[in-house]
């Protein structure tokens, strides 16, 4: 797993304990209605609500907030309107950003993240900037229990899974944008605990970034977990294990 994977998997722990809670259902809320208005209300067609609902699951998003959500995108229920956008950028020391974003004012939430990129070393690209050096992926944490790295890689493997990646930290099967629904089933029909499942970015190469420039961003992507609007975002640099845990001390 690079060094950006574990860093932005230590933040996100942290930022499941320290955030409100309200927050955390609010942004997650806004991706299932999008999710649903984009592609329907079944879960069993639509993989993009599938990975959002997934979320809520392990966020402990209640069913009924769930339901309300999926109602609001297929419009069985009023609400507010949301547009998902998505932006591309630079980090500290060239490093490459995508922004993903659901907002009811884009002019508003592209000039906050412009202003948030400029103030933490960064600039906003333009759209193809930097996605040509990502591969858009589904990722499952899974809990390894006593089975060691062989075993769970030919499991997700036999589950249709593309990888196997593994750390001290965290283990996590990669798969195909369209299989993450597929492949959790399949590992949790084989005893395989899954913490959480996700579509997510995975860049083709790594910028390694040293210690000042690891900072700043870290506080730009605390910036970025602040933002209501942010719903998530994918960088290419890498930490080494000695700058993650001098960040963790920092932090």
């Amino acid at each position: 797993m690079s060094g950006h994977s574990k860093w932005h998997n230590i933040q996100a722990k942290k930022g499941v304990e320290d955030a409100k809670r309200g927050r955390a259902f609010t942004k997650i809320t806004r991706e299932i209605i999008i999710a649903a208005k984009a592609g329907g209300g079944s879960t069993e067609t639509n993989t993009r609500l599938r990975a959002a609902v997934e979320k809520a699951k392990s966020a402990g998003m209640p069913n009924d907030n769930v339901k309300k959500a999926i109602m609001r995108g297929t419009g069985e229920m009023e609400g507010v309107s949301y547009e998902e956008t998505s932006y591309e950028g630079y980090g500290p020391n060239g490093t490459a950003f995508i922004i993903q974003a659901s907002t009811d004012n884009k002019n508003r939430t592209t000039s906050e993240i412009r202003r948030i990129l400029s103030q933490h070393g960064g600039a906003m690209g333009e759209n193809g900037s930097v996605s040509w050096g990502f591969e858009r992926k589904g990722s499952l944490e899974i809990d390894p229990a006593d089975k060691g790295y062989d075993d769970l890689f030919m499991i997700a493997v036999d589950s249709g899974a593309e990888d196997l990646k593994q750390d001290d930290e965290t283990t996590t099967v990669v798969t195909g944008p369209e299989d993450v629904y597929k492949v959790r089933q399949a590992l949790e029909a084989a005893g395989i605990v899954v913490k959480s499942a996700s579509l997510t970015m995975i860049p083709k190469t790594l910028v390694a970034v040293a210690i000042d420039d690891a900072r700043k961003i870290a506080r730009l992507e605390e910036a970025l977990d602040e933002h209501d609007d942010v719903s998530d975002y994918f960088s290419n640099y890498e930490m080494s294990d000695e700058i993650i845990k001098l960040l963790e001390q920092e932090s």
